[in-house]
């Protein structure tokens, strides 16, 4: 962590960048935030290690917006998204100073206090193992015990848009581990009536905070359509079936094609809903009908829900697939 303060100190300091985002220690100690650093030091309050988790790409369209270049540290999996958004014309390459960071994974608190570790006052990591000093005395426990879901299927290590590297893992070009569509196939193999139940059970969880919407980087519209007034959409409470059949069915169907799978909106919900599920179920079919695609691998190719070939299945194949 420390090559990455002198780093943006020195980048702010030689006027390359005019502003630094990245993220800031939590009052807990490993619950860091999005932040902005525009003097060096500010940066005694950076962090970043493995509960740094939030996706700055999305945070990216506004800085796109401001004075000078602004120094964004990406994981490897961020930068599937910011080069979404430079495909999307959301964001300024230019405006972006892109320091790629080194990532084994990350950390979701909520598995840490399910492992029983509570009270806890500091959290050191110590190769494959979290040590953490609580009120109740020193306790432990497996790195990967913590580890989000979507690091265990993760895409890989390798930064897809950077200016330069740092503390980045050895084997920067390794490709995908694990089978992302695990969880998908075991609800594809639910009978309808069973997959019915799972998506209302956990939909109906929904407070309707909206959190999923404004973590996705491709929620990224200037007027989202669920903050009209003109139509009941804008409600906020749970009160009858919208939140179970439309909110996150409509955003599902708007990110299709455009997802790169970041998981963001799984990580920030409260209610514990596994929505990455919707959106890597799209991103399945459209690897078996429409050839494989990973969205936010280039900047230039079109998606295959935005462009036409005479190879293109018919609509009709969604009635007539069985089992879906």
């Amino acid at each position: 962590m420390q090559g990455l303060i002198e780093r943006a100190k020195e980048l702010l300091a030689d006027g390359t960048v005019a502003q630094v985002l990245g993220w800031r220690k939590g009052d807990m100690g490993y619950d860091p935030e999005p932040a902005y650093f525009y003097k060096e030091e500010d940066l005694q309050n950076f962090v970043y290690d493995a509960f740094c988790g939030a996706n700055l790409s999305k945070y990216m369209i506004e800085a796109s917006k401001l004075e000078g270049r602004t120094l964004v540290f990406l994981k490897p999996c961020d930068t599937y998204s910011f080069n979404q958004l430079i495909k999307e014309h959301r964001v300024d390459r230019e405006k972006a100073y892109i320091i790629g960071v080194g990532c084994k994974g990350t950390l979701k608190s909520e598995k840490i206090r399910d492992a029983g570790i509570k009270g806890i006052k500091s959290v050191t990591i110590d190769g494959d193992t979290l040590k953490f000093e609580t009120i109740y005395g020193e306790k432990e426990l497996p790195f990967a015990d913590a580890l989000l879901e979507r690091c265990k299927v993760c895409k890989g290590k390798k930064h897809m848009v950077y200016d330069e590297l740092i503390g980045t893992a050895e084997d920067e070009e390794a490709g995908p581990v694990g089978n992302r569509f695990e969880e998908v196939e075991k609800l594809e193999a639910m009978s309808p009536e069973e997959r019915f139940h799972f998506w209302q059970e956990q939909l109906s969880k929904c407070i309707r905070c909206n959190a999923c919407r404004n973590v996705c980087p491709a929620c990224s519209c200037r007027k989202c359509v669920f903050d009209s007034s003109q139509y009941d959409s804008n409600q906020k409470a749970n009160a009858d079936t919208f939140e179970e059949q439309m909110f996150h069915i409509i955003r599902a169907f708007h990110v299709a094609g455009r997802c790169t799978d970041c998981g963001e909106c799984s990580r920030v919900c409260p209610q514990g809903i596994p929505l990455h599920l919707l959106n890597r179920k799209f991103i399945k079919d459209i690897d078996t009908f429409y050839g494989e695609y990973q969205a936010g691998a280039d900047t230039d190719s079109r998606g295959p829900l935005t462009d036409f070939t005479f190879d293109d299945v018919e609509p009709g194949i969604v009635q007539t697939r069985g089992g879906h």
